[in-house]
């Protein structure tokens, strides 16, 4: 962006945050209580050499703003700030640091790591109390300005009800990078995410909202890199409003070039009835503990955007695990989270957020609080709260841990789901009361302050562990590429090898592992609750035991969709497929509301009922059984309106779920009252479609699960 050197700035206004065009010129704003003076640096059209340094001339309410008359989208530019560096009191202003402006909407490219990135001499005696006067812009990346004019025309966001959403966790590079039949430069970025084949896949899956892992642009960590390893994940955030530039096939040299890439992936997958959601790290930052460097928040204010250990100002109270927490508290820091969620919501129109360690988002002084500032603010936002929010319910902190405990309208990640259906499958004793609660929609965590049962998002494999292949093949974590010496990820997944570590030719432990893998996806699917499936689980995708593939940017990670070409993973894609029509086509199935023991739907049959193996009601003590590995389950819905009356039956939907944890087959009775049952499924005998119900007993093999309703499947009734 050529413009006539100025002198000076115009006094502008303290907002909009951000640099902000307007046609004839751009609004520049940013936070800092603690600068004694912040300076706006301009750059060449190549944001290579520094062609302007000028101070911001005004200072509102603690914004620091000026306007640059002539300018618009396309300038280079990036902040310095001028204050006090006194570490022990929780400043550490150090002008010679070019710093990234918080609310950067495009990227000139990567970080480049610098020792003269640190406010600090690395290896001086004083460790960070030290000053270190390099500049660092040759390795900082600029801040682009932007001005949004992309065409949405035409598109309407699909706004899935909860009951019915099946979500998608993938990687936007992991999903496309390995796929032979997109061109090279478009492998691994939001392009390949507007496919039309990819987008037929989530289709045919009965996907409807596509989770993506962190977009914003990341930071490649130095000791990873020192390793030979990469940040693959992307929880490490060098800025909240601007997309990934290694995830987009045109690098945004231009305005907009990069963000339409994004919102094109977005409008084509709203045009298919598909929701995006994005997983968004506004817990901490890139910036890592006392001894990180001085990229962003750190050098514009670190006392105001961190929080700090009380009376030890020097160190971060790190409740993230990650060096350091956001201080959300702050009005100022809540305004910046806030603005970019709505930004994204706006600007690129996602559908929803997961946001990640939702705890500390909700810490206050004395905790976590479900009634805290950030709680609050979205809950009142006309905007935010009206969109598809989800809390990983846990941090590292004290008290860290608090499943089922935050507000609606948000929904919450399940691990003691994940891990109940593991430990069934498994064969682990005393577990039918655990995997009935997660049946139920893990009612006893979830059904008060009128939460409904898709509050509970089940999963069986996430990014974070074991993929669904490798729950059944590796008994012990092998995580020996990260470099770690096999001490990070999970010790315990509840998994087992069924008698060989890794791959084998075993037919009978294969075909063992096929009847685990397909009972599990199938608890998913026909559990009360909202089913989250990992990307490339539907074809058996393995990391080779890797539960901590967050450095692995490679094949432990990436999506093999070669695996859809074999015969297992046809066979396991399409029982995906049935396992998802069936849901979307019966209520009882679905998370509409928790169902209770104790209303009849029909005489003798009530919203929910619990039998074991003989056709018998289960009984307190029954439960107690810590061999009991058969569970029958009943579920039965009637329309409002209708006349509960004996012999109904055809009035109402009745479902009929048998499930056998144990390995070998059990003989099971149909429970009364009789119906014209109809077989949904059977997950041991996948694509085989199901056996005709001639009487009231049946087998049920080892190991799976069976379906039956009291109609037939695409048969509702009007």
């Amino acid at each position: 962006m050529l413009f006539a050197r100025p002198e000076r700035l115009l006094s502008g206004a303290p907002y909009p945050l951000g640099a902000t065009p307007d046609g004839v010129g751009v609004n520049f704003a940013v936070f800092s209580a603690n600068a004694t003076c912040i300076e706006l640096c301009l750059f060449d059209d190549g944001g290579r050499k520094e062609i302007a340094r000028l101070p911001l001339p005004e200072c509102t309410n603690e914004v620091w703003h000026g306007y640059l008359p002539d300018a618009g989208p396309g300038l280079h530019y990036g902040y310095r700030a001028h204050g006090p560096y006194e570490p022990e009191r929780g400043h550490r202003f150090n002008h010679h640091k070019l710093l990234l402006d918080p609310y950067a909407r495009a990227l000139s490219g990567p970080l480049r790591w610098s020792d003269a990135l640190f406010g600090y001499r690395l290896n001086a005696p004083r460790s960070d109390l030290s000053f270190d006067r390099r500049d660092s812009a040759p390795a900082m990346p600029r801040a682009i300005v932007i001005e949004d004019r992309f065409n949405w025309a035409g598109d309407v966001q699909p706004r899935v009800p909860w009951s019915r959403t099946v979500i998608y966790e993938t990687h936007v590079r992991g999903a496309s990078i390995r796929r032979q039949d997109i061109r090279p430069h478009q492998r691994g970025t939001f392009s390949a995410l507007s496919d039309p084949q990819f987008i037929d896949h989530l289709k045919k899956l009965g996907v409807t909202t596509l989770e993506l892992l962190p977009i914003h642009a990341f930071v490649q960590d130095r000791f990873l890199l020192e390793r030979g390893l990469r940040n693959y994940w992307g929880y490490s955030t060098l800025s909240f409003f601007a997309p990934e530039p290694s995830y987009l096939s045109a690098q945004p040299g231009h305005p907009g070039d990069g963000g339409d890439e994004v919102r094109n992936a977005v409008r084509r997958l709203h045009a298919a009835g598909i929701e995006v959601i994005l997983d968004v790290v506004f817990n901490h930052t890139a910036g890592g503990n006392e001894l990180g460097p001085t990229i962003s928040l750190r050098g514009l204010d670190n006392a105001s955007y961190f929080r700090l250990l009380p009376g030890q100002e020097r160190y971060y109270i790190n409740d993230t695990g990650c060096g350091n927490t956001l201080n959300v508290s702050h009005p100022r820091v809540l305004q910046m989270v806030l603005d970019s969620l709505r930004y994204w919501a706006t600007s690129y129109r996602v559908d929803g957020f997961r946001f990640d360690l939702g705890v500390t988002l909700g810490r206050e002084g004395t905790g976590f609080d479900p009634g805290s500032g950030f709680f609050d603010a979205i809950l009142q936002d006309p905007l935010l709260s009206q969109l598809k929010l989800i809390s990983e319910p846990w941090d590292l902190g004290p008290g860290g841990y608090q499943l089922g405990k935050h507000p609606p309208p948000f929904a919450e990640w399940n691990d003691q789901f994940r891990d109940d259906v593991r430990r069934f499958w498994r064969g682990d004793v005393a577990q039918r009361s655990a995997l009935a609660a997660r049946l139920s929609g893990s009612a006893e965590l979830f059904n008060h302050r009128w939460r409904k049962p898709w509050a509970s998002i089940n999963f069986v494999a996430a990014h974070d562990g074991f993929t669904l292949q490798d729950i059944v093949s590796y008994a012990e974590k092998h995580n020996e590429a990260n470099k770690e010496n096999g001490n990070d990820g999970h010790a315990e997944n509840y998994s087992a090898n069924w008698g060989v570590e890794g791959p084998t030719d075993d037919p009978e432990i294969k075909a063992l592992r096929g009847k685990v893998s397909r009972a599990m996806l199938a608890t998913l699917f026909l559990a009360q609750g909202t089913p989250m499936l990992l990307g490339g689980d539907e074809f058996g995708r393995t990391q080779l035991g890797n539960n901590n593939a967050y450095c692995q940017d490679n094949e432990i990670s990436w999506l093999d969709w070669k695996l859809l070409e074999t015969p297992e993973g046809r066979e396991l894609c399409d029982f995906t497929r049935h396992l998802a029509r069936v849901r979307r086509d019966f209520v009882t199935l679905q998370a509409g509301r928790f169902l209770n023991g104790d209303t009849e739907v029909l005489e003798g049959v009530h919203e929910v009922d619990w039998f074991d193996e003989r056709g018998q009601r289960l009984q307190p003590d029954d439960w107690q059984n810590p061999e009991g590995r058969a569970l029958v389950m009943r579920r039965a819905f009637r329309r409002e309106g209708e006349e509960k009356e004996e012999g109904a039956e055809a009035q109402a939907e009745i479902t009929l779920l048998f499930i056998n944890g144990d390995q070998n087959p059990i003989p099971c009775k149909v429970p009364a009252p009789s119906a014209d049952w109809h077989c949904l499924l059977d997950s041991a005998r996948p694509g085989q479609g199901c056996r005709p119900v001639e009487s009231d007993e049946l087998v049920v093999e080892g190991k799976s699960l069976v379906l039956f309703a009291n109609r037939g499947l695409g048969a509702a009734h009007d």
